[in-house]
């Protein structure tokens, strides 16, 4: 009876804890539907212990939980910070949330609203929007924002910008243009996945034999990389291996 009484009022304490710090009241649901240390640990986990301990880990880890508690929690905060400032720094972070969330008429014309002024032809906000537009499915407005990026910012360089291009003309149908970006961009590539794209479009060409050796050289190179590497690209890593 103790036990149980003593569980109760952690409970309580708890709840209170969720109301008087102005937490997502989603918690005090948790609290009270889940198993009591189930719950509770949960709680403790995201909202207390990064309190405590401040760790990049910890903060990484209350970020997961609240994404699954919430997953709409920083796209309303970003919503409402481009509502009440109307900035071009608001506003981009509300396009990029915007399109995590697969909205990407709305992104696009967030993007839009931010190019004007100084920021007319700024390269960081035109990649955005060539990103919510290839998102949306229309790969060659994509292609030509970039086309214009390049034209406007001659010095500007982003190899997912590159990669970007690349899977554009791909999709437009421009399979040598597309090779041929590919194969530039894939020895520099920060990542697997440009290298992958340009073995598995080799390989649809029906060049096999150089799809497999694009695909043999990213392993190797990957054998020999830190295993923090080899965890980050586990899924375009397989995808290569697939082609073997």
């Amino acid at each position: 009876m103790l036990y149980l009484i003593l569980l109760y009022a952690i409970q309580a304490a708890l709840i209170v804890h969720v109301i008087r710090t102005g937490r997502n009241f989603i918690w005090i649901w948790v609290l009270v539907l889940l198993p009591f240390g189930i719950g509770a640990l949960a709680y403790l986990a995201v909202e207390i212990l990064p309190d405590l301990f401040r760790s990049r880990a910890a903060q990484r880890t209350a970020r997961g939980f609240r994404r699954a508690m919430d997953p709409g929690a920083t796209l309303r905060r970003y919503e409402n910070e481009a509502r009440v400032t109307g900035n071009v720094a608001s506003r981009q972070r509300y396009a990029e949330e915007l399109c995590r969330h697969q909205r990407y008429d709305e992104a696009i014309a967030q993007y839009s609203q931010a190019l004007t002024g100084l920021y007319e032809h700024d390269p960081n906000l035109m990649l955005g929007l060539a990103q919510a537009r290839f998102g949306k499915g229309d790969a060659r407005a994509a292609r030509a924002t970039l086309d214009e990026l390049i034209a406007r910012n001659p010095d500007f360089r982003s190899p997912p910008g590159h990669l970007l291009y690349a899977r554009s003309l791909e999709a437009e149908g421009n399979v040598a243009k597309a090779l041929e970006e590919y194969r530039v961009l894939a020895p520099a590539y920060p990542g697997a996945e440009a290298s992958v794209r340009y073995a598995q479009l080799l390989k649809g060409q029906g060049q096999l034999a150089e799809a497999q050796r694009v695909a043999r050289e990213l392993l190797e190179q990957a054998r020999i990389a830190p295993a923090h590497y080899r965890r980050a690209q586990r899924e375009w890593l397989d995808a290569a291996r697939a082609i073997l």
